[in-house]
């Protein structure tokens, strides 16, 4: 009976060493299995940083063969600017006019000129106001961006008329605009 009994000893030594053996197996298969998935998500990464890249330089060597067309364009821009010598006369006028065709009253304009860095340019800032109907303003405004000059409107307010208690009366708007002349 004493042999049965070391024999099954051994036999569950053995068979426990076996589990043992197969669980080392297993975990270095996993291990194996976590790297290999590891490579493959980091060589998936890499291929996708490199497309990225690959698609930033493509986009910027697009931009850099269209920079002459776009310089070109600038200077055209500039060209088509009023010089400074008869550009407030010109731009008074053109400001008359479109007011003299909306129906509105301006009352009085003021000019402040500033040279732009790097560039044959003076920024002149203009504040004026205007009177007139709620329709002759936006026939005005209307009339600044359909100009063949450019009129950047900063910035406005309006007022209704204190004398007036009507909901149609005049309305006052006090305007900020932007305009750029060539330096002659």
């Amino acid at each position: 009976m004493r042999r049965d009994f070391t024999f099954e000893k051994r036999a569950v030594y053995g068979g426990l060493a076996l589990l043992l053996a197969a669980d080392v197996a297993l975990a270095v298969y996993t291990w194996n299995l976590t790297s290999a998935t590891k490579v493959q998500q980091n060589l998936l990464t890499l291929t996708r940083n490199r497309d990225l890249l690959r698609a930033d330089i493509k986009r910027g060597e697009g931009i850099r063969d269209k920079i002459p067309a776009i310089q070109k364009d600038c200077d055209q821009f500039e060209t088509s600017l009023f010089p400074g010598s008869i550009g407030y006369s010109a731009v008074t006028a053109e400001l008359g006019e479109l007011a003299s065709k909306a129906g509105l009253q301006i009352d009085n304009r003021a000019f402040h000129q500033n040279a732009v860095a790097g560039r044959n340019l003076t920024e002149v800032s203009m504040d004026t106001s205007v009177t007139g109907s709620y329709t002759s303003v936006v026939k005005f405004l209307n009339g600044l961006q359909r100009s063949t000059n450019v009129y950047e409107i900063e910035g406005l307010s309006a007022k209704g008329d204190a004398q007036s208690q009507t909901s149609r009366g005049p309305v006052r708007v006090l305007l900020h605009i932007k305009t750029y002349f060539r330096v002659t």
